[in-house]
């Protein structure tokens, strides 16, 4: 790279020795050995110049992309480690258009930065050098209104910067508004709604923004670099000016000094104007560097402490309990209730317990504690005997498996969603777990089987089908806790009573925690935890809590007279 850049400055020089040596010498004619040695040599200079080109574009094309590579990862691993909460108030599509297009700019800038930087200061240093060499006095014609526009050029860097953040929070925008407009529920939403102008009105709104700001972006700093080429481009004019001064003073100045020394100031201008967008690039990437460790300096509110330990296997696996617990999410207000009050309760390894009660009472919230996806405010969680703040997140999780309302499935097969929960399963495993979650006929009838695609999300599959496909991950697992949150509240009666039989098979022999909303769902739980304004009221099995007549019997009673 640097070789190549020092041989540019050559042939000038060499050219130097061709006027003066070859086509003009002093004794006489031209001397035509000289100059086609001359050319000889200029031809090899050219042609090696050419291949360390490709070999230098090759080469930093290669570690930059690497180094952006690197990052890119870094920030995807960083991102993973990050809270619940730090997605629950982020947008999916701000969050993908830091990854992509922030580091994606980046990795442009340094690309072309490497190769530039070294190249073209190595090109300056030899043509000033060369220059100097020719005449002193005719390179201090030419530079010496440089230093004003390299005091200029920081000050047109600083707007452009300014301009690149504000392009890069638009295109996070339009990318948010993409992911939320083009995803299957928003397309439904949309759709539902009759909303599909308003929601290309809004795009195209800010599109019209991102146009704007591309055009500002792309001509800041223009009539800085109009004014640097004149500057440059006029200087051999000037040049003949002085050196027909010195000529008349008496300076010995050959034609093939003036054409060498202007043909190396030609050499000049262009690494220098590069060197200047390098700058101005530079400064610009220092935005986007900005909102990448935006991010990369954010500190999960959830971390291994040095001294975590796995979870331990033997009698008290399975074994939850609450100590007091309080929690408050981190947007509440002061003065608000906190989510959990003082919630204390214990479930026995093996034992099939609920959570009831009305909406916003904080049941969901037991089931975010339980893995540690939130840390509690006071209290303790309590794990296999064990404070989860105690354990590794990883052994936590491994020994932990969630059912959830909302199931997510990939854009995959169902074998490869199924496999996701346990990589290495067999078929004959796979086709186990959807037995056991009554699933694998229903599979089995479709055409393309366990390679068949679910679309985004499962949407190419029913309510019960997805439900059922994701208790069959959760067996696969195979884990000592499965808590199941308000796993078919959304199902008809049909459906929901043929996942029911699934959930039924699922939870024999581990400890199995339910938030349920359908009161039916539960009646058969060892122990039944009613929860209202974030404290349980009530405990006990179906019979105990009926014969009670208190908040829970007032809930079945209520239910009981809505279905009929």
């Amino acid at each position: 790279m640097l070789v190549g850049a020092g041989l540019t400055v050559v042939p000038p020089l060499l050219t130097q020795q061709a006027f003066d040596r070859g086509l003009f010498p002093p004794t006489g004619g031209p001397d035509i050995p000289v100059l086609v040695e001359l050319v000889a040599i200029m031809i090899a200079i050219w042609v090696v110049g050419a291949g360390l080109g490709v070999w230098q574009t090759y080469l930093t094309a290669t570690v930059g992309n690497r180094v952006m590579g690197s990052m890119r990862v870094d920030l995807f691993r960083h991102l993973q480690s990050m809270e619940l909460g730090f997605f629950t108030r982020t947008k999916t599509g701000v969050i993908q258009s830091r990854l992509q297009n922030d580091v994606g700019g980046v990795a442009a800038v340094l690309t072309n930065t490497v190769s530039s930087v070294l190249g073209n200061t190595v090109t300056v240093i030899a043509a000033l050098v060369a220059m100097l060499v020719l005449n002193w006095q005719l390179t201090l014609v030419a530079v010496i209104l440089m230093p004003v526009l390299v005091v200029a050029q920081p000050r047109v860097g600083q707007v452009r910067a300014r301009i690149a953040s504000k392009t890069q929070e638009s295109l996070s925008d339009m990318t948010a508004i993409t992911q939320e407009t083009l995803s299957v529920s928003g397309i439904l939403l949309s759709k539902s709604f009759s909303r599909q102008a308003a929601e290309t009105e809004r795009y195209e709104a800010e599109n019209r923004n991102q146009i704007r700001l591309q055009v500002s972006q792309q001509m800041s700093g223009q009539w800085f670099f109009a004014l640097v080429q004149i500057f440059l481009s006029i200087i051999p004019a000037i040049v003949y000016v002085v050196a027909g001064f010195l000529i008349t003073g008496g300076v010995s100045v050959t034609a093939g000094t003036i054409v060498a020394f202007t043909t190396v100031q030609a050499r000049l201008m262009w690494p220098l104007i590069g060197l200047m967008r390098v700058a101005l690039d530079l400064q610009t990437s220092g935005a986007l560097f900005a909102r990448i460790f935006e991010y990369l300096d954010l500190e999960p509110a959830i971390r291994d402490r040095h001294d975590a330990r796995p979870v331990s296997a033997g009698p008290a696996l399975g074994r939850v309990a609450f100590d007091e617990v309080r929690f408050s999410y981190p947007d509440t207000r002061a003065g608000e209730r906190p989510t959990l009050d003082g919630m204390s309760f214990e479930i026995q390894p093996g034992q099939f317990a609920a959570f009831v009660g009305p909406s916003g009472a904080g049941k969901t919230t037991v089931s975010y504690l339980i893995p540690r996806f939130h840390d509690v405010t006071g209290g303790r969680v309590l794990f296999s005997g064990a404070d989860v703040r105690d354990l590794e997140q990883e052994s936590l999780l491994e020994n932990i498996g969630i059912v959830s309302q909302e199931t997510y499935l990939f854009h995959a097969t169902i074998g490869e969603n199924l496999r996701y929960a346990r990589p290495d399963a067999t078929q004959e495993q796979i086709e186990q777990a959807a037995r056991a979650a009554n699933i694998h006929q229903t599979i089995e009838s479709f055409p393309d089987g366990y390679e068949t695609l679910v679309g985004e999300r499962g949407y190419r599959l029913s309510g019960g089908e997805k439900q059922r496909i994701a208790i069959a991950r959760v067996l696969l697992k195979d884990p000592a806790v499965l808590i199941l949150d308000e796993a078919t509240s959304a199902l008809d009666a049909i459906s929901e009573r043929v996942v029911q039989q699934a959930l039924d098979t699922a939870s024999r022999g581990r400890t199995t925690i339910a938030i349920a909303h359908r009161l039916s769902t539960v009646v058969d739980a060892d122990v039944i935890f009613v929860v209202v304004a974030g404290r349980i009221v009530e405990q006990g099995t179906h019979v105990e809590l009926l014969a009670r007549g208190g908040e829970y019997a007032r809930l079945y009673s209520d239910q009981r007279t809505a279905a009929a």
